[in-house]
């Protein structure tokens, strides 16, 4: 593994309920994902990422405001998207938000760009789904030409052309760090190489061990067109506990439920707890349990895929906030040393 590990987490900011199993406000949820982080950056987790989302069932919308709340309460904890929908958002605007927030934090902020797996931020800011493609391609072109943050000259057919137009406010370290993050087509692997972006990796289903022909595939792609390695990421759900049975217990209701409500619209059939039981399990792709075994499997995925990011996904349907901080602190307290342990 060429670069140092660094472990993280993500949120949705999944819309979640109280101990007594009362929904709590949007309202609320954004402020529980604030103290979520603060409680991050205590125990010295590297990362955090906010993935944007347009739906009931999520309540951050806006990364980067949440984000720029977030810097203002913690001192060390690198901060981005999980990630951040490219194909219908402005790449000029996008950039010129997440500059704001690296000089807000001193330095610390990430961008993750995809195409998202929902789509309702096409027809909700005016875009057509017919054009998933070209949004994506011509927005990331155009966005790594401001990460040089130089006079941009660029033209396409998804926004105003620009001729030797500067962007402010610059960084002030003249990087802004931009991954791209793919869910395991081979087109999006290459295109991440063709543009020398570090690879994140969304992991959310079957063996974790059948994305390494990815990662191989991407190193192919780098070296062909003359760059250096790049990082690779992984980005996968999972929950922490005192006991296995204690983290499996207090999750499956609630990843039940979600479960179930994604696929009644995508057509899958209704979750079995042999299912997520298997998915569980040392060949799975959700990474529950004690911190022991949450850290074996993470310390496998990473040496198995040459990952030196690992974020996991700490919520997943309405799993309440003081279960939540709970996983959180045993990840960074007891779970990143054992995974650093394992793999030196």
């Amino acid at each position: 593994m060429p670069f140092a590990l660094e472990l993280g987490l993500d949120t949705f900011g999944d819309v979640t309920v109280d101990e007594h199993g009362q929904v709590l406000s949007q309202a609320q949820v954004l402020r529980n994902v604030v103290d979520q982080a603060v409680a991050a950056d205590q125990v010295g987790i590297d990362f955090i990422g906010l993935g944007e989302h347009h739906r009931q069932d999520f309540a951050i919308t806006s990364p980067e405001t949440v984000l720029a709340a977030i810097a203002a309460r913690t001192s060390h904890i690198r901060l981005g998207s999980a990630v951040t929908v490219l194909s219908s958002d402005d790449p000029v605007r996008l950039f010129q938000r997440f500059a704001t927030l690296d000089a807000l934090s001193n330095g610390r902020a990430e961008v993750i760009l995809g195409r998202g797996s929902f789509t309702e931020s096409f027809p909700l800011f005016g875009y057509d789904l017919d054009d998933y493609q070209v949004l994506f391609e011509e927005k990331l072109q155009l966005f790594v030409e401001l990460l040089k943050e130089t006079p941009v000259t660029w033209r396409g057919t998804t926004r105003a052309a620009l001729k030797g137009q500067r962007v402010y406010p610059t960084t002030g370290s003249g990087h802004l760090t931009t991954w791209v993050g793919v869910g395991g087509s081979p087109e999006s692997v290459a295109r991440a190489a063709r543009y020398n972006l570090p690879l994140m990796l969304a992991i959310i289903g079957g063996d974790p061990k059948r994305f390494r022909p990815f990662v191989d595939f991407y190193y192919q792609h780098l070296e062909a067109n003359g760059f250096a390695p790049q990082r690779v990421g992984v980005h996968s759900p999972g929950h922490v506990a005192d006991t296995d049975e204690q983290a499996l217990e207090e999750l499956w209701p609630h990843y039940e439920v979600f479960r179930n409500r994604l696929g009644a619209e995508r057509g899958w059939g209704p979750a079995s707890r042999q299912e997520f039981l298997q998915s569980a399990g040392p060949n799975g792709s959700l990474y529950v349990g004690s911190p022991e075994t949450v850290a074996r499997k993470i310390a496998a995925t990473v040496t198995a895929l040459d990952a030196s990011r690992f974020d996991m996904k700490y919520s997943s349907g309405a799993l309440p906030h003081e279960r939540l901080v709970h996983s959180i602190e045993l990840y960074g307290s007891k779970v990143a040393p054992l995974v650093r342990d394992m793999i030196a």
